[in-house]
């Protein structure tokens, strides 16, 4: 099914100003949020739809991106990169990023107050995955011991009597303007709302302990090195009532033995002979795919560029994959004895073997042009 555009969503036009998306996102989360419709299973699709639309409109780069691409801009990321990966979004996740939208529209500060008790969210992990060259062209799925903070067995928790489990303290002020009302973080519960009763003695002070999980993480294809992917719950765990940290995941490319990559394409250098330049021949190379065989002019100069296309890496936003590219370099060789010595000390005066390049011998640097044309 094609996903509803996000400017229609929000009801705005693709020049909106930056103002403009944000006062239409408040309208439609106000008229929509759960709190207004209590079991409305619409209202609530509505009011997610909304908040998807508002975290890409509301980040110039990824406007851009969608601006450029559409919804595809954000395919096949597993979450990261942008956007909610379509309905991937959860309530705590809207109420915790964009909780200050509704600041004086009569849901209260933050979290939608009317009744909403506050959730903490946990902390996040980091942790560096490394892969190889042939794993980033293909995609793969990695599953990583990861030492988190959960709760632990047989912990309890109570409401917080300093702050009635509302996580917040209220104050309210006279002033000559008026009665002002201020709201902060409760010193007790830490906007828990919720502190602990009764815990085991393994568990800290927030009723957590380590616990050490295997954690399955699906690597799209075409990721870089230093892109950061988010598996959403697998970080720290919150005390209480609260919502799991996420595990961000570090991308490390490591080096490849014969290829080097460059954004989308990959080079290769193949080192041939004299003998192979003048006669041609037949040589097999790798690829990230495996080894394919490709075949050599006879005459080929050394600085030939072959293309060998669709060979290279697929892009992470799903738009067909690089090139190939196979840098042909005529080895030279660093000794000789006598017998070869005397046949180059021949073909040294053969016209034959004297340098004599045409329209058709590109330089250098028009070849460089001609690679990236």
């Amino acid at each position: 099914m094609m996903k509803e555009d996000f400017y229609d969503i929000l009801g705005v036009s693709k020049n909106a100003t930056e103002a403009e998306i944000k006062k239409a996102y408040r309208k439609k989360a106000i008229e929509y949020h759960p709190d207004k419709n209590p079991g409305d299973a619409t209202a609530e699709e509505k009011f997610k739809k909304a908040a998807e639309a508002y975290e890409v409109l509301s980040d110039a780069d990824k406007k851009a991106r969608y601006d450029q691409f559409g919804h595809q801009a954000f395919e096949g990321g597993g979450g990261f990169g942008g956007g909610f990966g379509g309905g991937g979004m959860n309530m705590d996740d809207i109420f915790s990023q964009f909780g200050d939208i509704f600041g004086g529209g009569g849901f209260g500060g933050g979290f939608g107050g009317g009744g909403r008790q506050r959730r903490v969210k946990g902390s996040n992990l980091r942790i560096r995955v490394k892969l190889t060259l042939e794993e980033i062209a293909n995609g793969v799925e990695k599953k990583i011991k990861v030492k988190r903070k959960v709760q632990a067995p047989g912990t309890t928790y109570k409401t917080c009597s300093t702050c009635n489990g509302s996580g917040q303290m209220t104050r309210i002020t006279n002033t000559i303007l008026g009665r002002m009302q201020t709201s902060t973080t409760c010193s007790t519960c830490g906007g828990a709302g919720q502190v602990i009763d009764k815990k085991p003695t393994d568990a800290d002070g927030q009723g957590l302990k380590v616990s050490e999980e295997t954690v399955s993480i699906k690597i799209p294809a075409g990721v870089e090195d230093g892109m950061q992917l988010k598996v959403s719950g697998k970080g720290n765990e919150a005390p209480g009532n609260g919502v799991a940290g996420d595990l961000l995941v570090a991308i490390e490319e490591l080096d490849h033995t014969e290829l080097q990559r460059e954004g989308d394409n990959l080079h290769y250098d193949l080192y041939i002979s004299f003998s192979e330049a003048a006669l041609g021949a037949s040589r097999e190379i790798d690829t990230v795919s495996g080894k394919v065989r490709i075949k050599i002019e006879e005459g080929v100069q050394s600085g030939k560029i072959l293309r060998l296309r669709g060979k290279g890496i697929p892009s992470i936003n799903g738009y067909g994959k690089g090139d190939l590219l196979v840098h042909v370099n005529v080895w030279t060789p660093k000794t000789l004895n006598k017998e070869q010595r005397e046949f180059f000390e021949r073909m040294a005066q053969d016209d034959h073997f004297k340098p004599s390049p045409d329209s058709k011998d590109k330089s250098f640097f028009e070849k460089v042009k001609d690679m990236f044309s």
